[in-house]
């Protein structure tokens, strides 16, 4: 009986000891990253003809690599972290895909120094994303609990330069802007005019337009230098709805 108790005690250490080492849980996620960022330059090959775009800046995919995707999923998704697909993040709400991260992450074409406004922080992981590429990044969650958590995981994980806030997108941030990009991260039925109002001239918006669950658009949205506005339809998305009082 001492026996194995003593057993017990020894395997009881080593499993301690290998939880808290560097080992292959960390190495098979940073395998699996690697992964996701080779599907997305796949990827962005295969949607050229639709995007205009046959590779994304260097800048972004170095990013994708670098941002540990598996820290902004519940724990019964981390198997699925690095999977090329939306995943639920409880609420109602998902993180997006990784292709389409990627891919509205580098038509914004945020450079150092941009003022950029997200709309619809989730669990936080594209306001991450974004911080890697300028200082100014201000994100709006309008679903409370979710915007308490992404809050403090993004203070945990070193972007504590991300300002926060509870709120209705729709309206988006004046305070924190003007802004040189936004991007909305659920679909609206049509472009907000406050965010248009808020964008600089000369800056960019990229958001899904469409019905709830239904056919929807992404859409890149420009300001020309004397406030005029073009858009262009990039292509079909699937985002969970914006909602507001709007």
């Amino acid at each position: 009986m001492k026996h194995l108790l003593g057993i017990g005690r020894i395997l009881a250490f080593l499993l301690l000891a290998m939880a808290g080492a560097p080992g292959s849980a960390q190495h098979d996620f940073d395998a699996q990253r690697r992964g996701m960022v080779d599907e997305i330059a796949a990827l962005a090959r295969e949607t050229a003809f639709e995007t205009g775009k046959p590779a994304l800046d260097a800048r972004v995919i170095a990013v994708l690599g670098k941002v540990p995707r598996h820290r902004f999923v519940p724990a019964d998704q981390l198997g699925a972290a690095y999977r090329n697909r939306p995943l639920p993040i409880g609420h109602g709400q998902t993180i997006s895909q990784p292709y389409i991260v990627a891919l509205m992450t580098d038509l914004l074409q945020v450079r150092p120094g941009d003022a950029v406004l997200e709309i619809g922080t989730g669990s936080g992981y594209q306001a991450a994303i974004l911080a890697e590429l300028t200082q100014t990044v201000c994100t709006i969650e309008i679903v409370p609990p979710l915007a308490r958590e992404a809050e403090e995981r993004l203070r945990t994980l070193g972007y504590a330069g991300v300002r926060t806030r509870v709120g209705d997108g729709y309206y988006g941030w004046a305070d924190c802007g003007p802004f040189d990009a936004i991007i909305v991260t659920a679909a609206a039925s049509h472009v907000p005019p406050p965010l248009i109002q808020q964008l600089k001239p000369g800056g960019r918006m990229v958001i899904p337009v469409g019905a709830p669950f239904l056919a929807q658009q992404l859409m890149l949205v420009e300001k020309n230098r004397d406030g005029g506005i073009v858009t262009r339809q990039i292509l079909p998305v699937r985002f969970v709805p914006l909602t507001g009082k709007h």
